[in-house]
C-alpha cells in the first residue's frame, strides 16, 4: 500500500506521521481526500475535523482552528495555530466545540477593548483640536 508523510505544524511544535494512506480535509470548495503520489495541491482548510488514517488502522480525527495545507512530493504539511488529535471522534468533537467557545468568548473580550481603545483616540484627538 503506498503511503506519504504528514507533518503538522503549530505556534509550539511539529509532529511528523509517518506511512500515512489517506487523508480527507475540508476546503471553502468542500470536503476532498489525499492518497500517496497525488498532484501538487495548496489549500485553506477550514474550522472543523480533518481525518487521516495509517495503513488498516483505525482513523485518527484531527481537530483545527482552520490552517493551510501543502501537499508536495509526497509530504503532507498542515499549518496550523494549534491542533487535536483524536482517535475517539465523540472526544474530540466536545473539545473542539469546547475550543470554539472560549476562543469566540476571547474574541470578544479582545473586540471590546479595541473599540474601547478607538473611542478614548478620539476623544483625545477631539480635545486635543478643540485646545487649538
Amino acid at each position: 500500500m503506498k503511503h506519504f508523510t504528514l507533518q503538522l505544524l503549530d505556534a509550539t511544535r511539529t509532529k511528523q506521521i509517518e506511512h500515512v494512506t489517506s487523508f480527507i480535509g475540508e476546503d471553502a470548495s468542500g470536503s476532498f481526500g489525499i492518497l500517496a503520489s497525488h498532484a501538487d495541491l495548496m489549500t485553506a482548510l477550514i474550522f472543523g475535523l480533518a481525518r487521516f488514517r495509517c495503513g488498516e488502522a483505525p482513523w485518527q480525527y484531527l481537530a483545527l482552528p482552520g490552517a493551510i495545507l501543502y501537499f508536495k512530493e509526497n509530504t503532507l504539511s498542515i499549518s496550523t495555530r494549534r491542533y487535536l488529535i483524536d482517535e475517539n471522534y465523540e472526544r474530540i468533537s466536545t473539545d473542539l466545540k469546547e475550543q470554539l467557545l472560549t476562543e469566540e468568548a476571547e474574541l470578544h473580550v479582545m473586540k471590546q477593548n479595541i473599540h474601547q481603545l478607538e473611542e478614548n483616540i478620539l476623544r483625545r484627538l477631539w480635545e486635543m483640536g478643540r485646545k487649538r
